[in-house]
């Protein structure tokens, strides 16, 4: 089509293919350690996934360098496609997972940082196919768009439009004047805070399989466990779980501002509007669940509680309530209890949760906690208008007016969302789920969450979704991942217009 410069678009999924099958490289190792035939499997697919990737790029190498919005568009949603299909071939080749709709809807759940799973005995898995699947989260977390970019002006091109498709949030904060060396920044801190938590995981008792593996789904927030029961299995080590609730909550945070946190400038860190409201939000929420579980439950389950954690059931009720917040309102997914066992109050705290989200910049998915601190800001200007029809009154955020074409942005982006979540409801009943549980799916899957409500809770997985319902969940993780407007925008006539 005249107008979109289809060569640069090409090469760079032949680019993204070419580091995704570098990735898939990693994993022989840790097949080759563990004596598993799966080994030549996952060589295969790194080696044909790089292959395909040349051959693509190196036919396209020459294109023109201009790079426009709607090829920064295409690139981005086409890039994670391209992910996504080259990224199920370790599991058909090995012959894991032999059904093409569930290696599909476990590799787009990986990529998406969501969680949800279709394996119903991930123990039984071969170990290099589970660091494949933790992979896939590690890539996906930041962004292998982001990656890329990094390496972007070795070909002459510029990665502004690229970051800007990409990066989480209304908006996307840089480090640096240059957008390569902010790219390079962030995938640095990602690096080092994964390594401390593997470390940290690693010193608790954990092996240091798990421990790598929970530490990259942890800083991805997507939820991969190498465990039946996911977190729950450590529940005799309780510092594993604080750990790993530690790490959600920064993986949460917006990465700039782990970025200063790491230079020493603790002072920016809390000046952060959305960060005080994620904090205190995240405190509030805990210690209302904990109250919750701690009073309100039957007689049974506080005997089982207190039978079973020596630390008390104050303790117990804190951790659970804690590592069940940070994880649905970071999107991680991981699971220390089933918290739709509780009660019914706890289960409705947790499922508003699902429509907050983490911070802007950070790894999470969800509508965004700086989102909803706009929008409320823009009802209570609302209602001063009412009062003052007349006076000049700006939306502030962080001290800064707010561009009344953000705040219809983000306005636009919340009834879009919430229009998409009722619709995919709707028809994931259709589809077979009762409407409880078609509600958890569609809020999980747009969320990019995991674990949900109904017969997709905390202790049951995907695996009996119908193959259409899996499609539509997948095609909800691909849009909640790339916040809704980068995908759907293709779908529009004006998109395809020449300009």
């Amino acid at each position: 089509m005249k107008g979109l410069n289809l060569k640069i678009i090409i090469s760079f999924l032949g680019l993204t293919s070419m580091l995704n099958g570098a990735f898939m490289l990693f994993a022989v190792p840790f097949s080759m350690y563990y004596g598993e035939s799966e080994k030549w499997g996952i060589l295969q697919a790194g080696l044909l996934t790089i292959f395909i990737g040349f051959i693509i790029w190196f036919f396209n190498r020459n294109a023109k360098k201009n790079l426009g919005k709607k090829e920064g568009y295409l690139i981005v949603t086409l890039g994670w496609l391209m992910l996504t299909l080259t990224g199920t071939l370790p599991y058909v080749f090995t012959n894991t997972i032999p059904v093409y709709t569930n290696a599909f809807f476990e590799t787009i759940s990986g990529y998406s940082t969501t969680g949800s799973s279709i394996l119903t005995d991930i123990e039984s898995m071969p170990k290099g196919i589970l660091f494949w699947r933790s992979a896939t989260h590690w890539i996906g977390g930041m962004g292998i768009i982001v990656l890329t970019v990094a390496i972007l002006p070795l070909l002459g091109i510029g990665g502004m439009q690229l970051f800007m498709a990409e990066a989480p949030g209304p908006s996307a904060d840089k480090m640096h004047p240059r957008i390569t060396e902010t790219a390079k920044r962030l995938w640095i801190i990602y690096f080092i805070l994964t390594f401390t938590e593997f470390f940290l995981l690693k010193i608790a008792g954990m092996t240091w399989f798990d421990a790598i593996n929970h530490a990259m789904a942890t800083m991805s927030t997507g939820g991969f466990s190498t465990k039946n029961t996911s977190v729950a299995y450590y529940d005799s080590s309780p510092i594993i779980q604080y750990i790993i609730i530690i790490f959600m909550f920064i993986a949460g945070a917006n990465f700039v501002l782990s970025y200063f946190a790491l230079k020493g400038k603790i002072r920016k860190v809390f000046k952060s509007e959305e960060f005080k409201y994620y904090l205190f939000g995240t405190i509030i929420a805990t210690l209302l669940i904990t109250f919750l579980i701690v009073n309100h439950q039957d007689a049974n389950l506080q005997t089982s509680l207190n039978h079973t954690y020596p630390w008390g059931v104050t303790e117990n009720a804190f951790r659970h309530a804690a590592f069940s917040v940070v994880s649905v309102l970071t999107t991680t997914g991981f699971v220390s209890a089933d918290f739709t066992m509780w009660n019914s109050m706890v289960t409705a705290i947790i499922f508003s949760l699902f429509f907050i989200g983490g911070s802007a910049g950070s790894t999470s998915g969800g509508i965004k906690i700086v989102r909803h601190i706009i929008m409320i800001k823009s009802s209570f200007y609302e209602f001063k208008k009412l009062l003052h029809p007349n006076a000049i009154i700006p939306v502030r955020y962080d001290g800064a007016s707010i561009p009344k074409s953000i705040i219809y942005n983000i306005l636009s982006f919340f009834v879009l969302y919430m229009l998409i979540f009722i619709g995919s409801s709707l028809l994931l009943t259709f589809m077979g789920l009762d409407f409880q549980s078609a509600m958890g799916a569609a809020a999980s899957s747009l969320g990019n969450i995991g674990p949900a409500i109904g017969s997709v809770s905390p202790v049951d997985n995907f695996a009996h979704l119908t193959i259409s319902a899996k499609w539509m969940c997948s095609f909800l993780m691909l849009i909640g991942r790339l916040e809704l407007f980068t995908v759907l925008i293709l779908f529009t006539p004006f998109f395809w217009r020449k300009c």
